[in-house]
């Protein structure tokens, strides 16, 4: 009975792990006019059309995010956010955003699920806390990537900031299409985060791909973080980072509850 026992505890851990993943790419997407084919609502209400002579919503394209519940039963969740080591950048700020910050701020689980429930996804109120953890640590992650490569160009800028994110979950990058061509799996998520290097703008890709589920971290992955091949330095930054990786002197690939891998071939 132990034996048996365990390997139920075990599929019950591989389930959760891939119910992170699928709320991950939510959670990243839900602002992006992504709307899933599983388990999108069809009787979602459509879109917000800006009113005449309004202003638009940002450059970032996000709506205004609520804080407060708008579930009919009464249940409430935590209206918290938690404050990232991001500064941010020269932007047309999102309204989520306080205008004094220096800092981006992570939605709450509240300003989640009421997201998710305002693009016709049915999201489910005791997922939300995975959601937050899972979507906060994986974006820290991707800066600490982001100023790996910044350091290449930290005599002339010793504080990049983001200015810009987008999700983009349905265009494959050229380099993802090319390791698949190789005979590993696509990405299952797809991000362009911009850049602001004191006064010059570089456009970051970031490649999510599922990796391998080992120990007790609620989800695997391997983030492929490079910039965009926008320019000739941006070429040669590879180049560079290319050079110093074959020689160990990269990061680690380890951060809080998320552990990151090489992807599945």
């Amino acid at each position: 009975r132990r034996p048996h026992s365990r390997a139920m505890s075990g599929d019950e851990s591989e389930r959760r792990r891939q119910r992170a993943a699928q709320l991950f790419v939510k959670a990243g997407n839900i602002l992006s006019g992504e709307c899933g084919d599983q388990e999108c609502s069809t009787s979602a209400p459509p879109p917000e059309r800006p009113r005449v002579g309004s202003p638009p919503a940002s450059a970032n394209n996000m709506p205004k995010i609520h804080n407060e519940s708008a579930d009919k039963s009464g249940a409430s969740l935590s209206s918290t956010r938690q404050v990232s080591s991001i500064p941010i950048g020269p932007t047309d700020l999102p309204n989520h955003q306080e205008k004094d910050a220096a800092n981006w701020a992570y939605p709450s689980p509240q300003m989640f699920y009421n997201a998710m429930k305002r693009k016709g996804w049915k999201p489910r109120q005791e997922d939300m806390d995975v959601v937050v953890a899972i979507h906060n640590t994986v974006n820290e992650r991707v800066w600490e990537h982001i100023l790996q490569w910044e350091k290449l160009h930290e005599d002339v800028c010793c504080r990049p900031t983001l200015s810009k994110f987008e999700g983009r979950p349905k265009d494959f990058s050229p380099r993802a299409r090319l390791l698949n061509w190789l005979g590993y799996k696509l990405p299952f998520d797809r991000h362009d985060w911009t850049v602001d290097r004191c006064g010059k703008k570089v456009r970051y890709v970031i490649d999510f791909y599922n990796a391998p589920p080992t120990g007790p971290q609620p989800v695997a992955m391997h983030l492929d973080v490079r910039p965009a091949l926008d320019s000739f330095g941006a070429c040669y930054d590879r180049l560079r980072m290319f050079a110093y990786q074959a020689m160990g002197l990269a990061g680690g690939n380890q951060s809080g509850g998320v552990r990151e891998q090489q992807p599945n071939p």
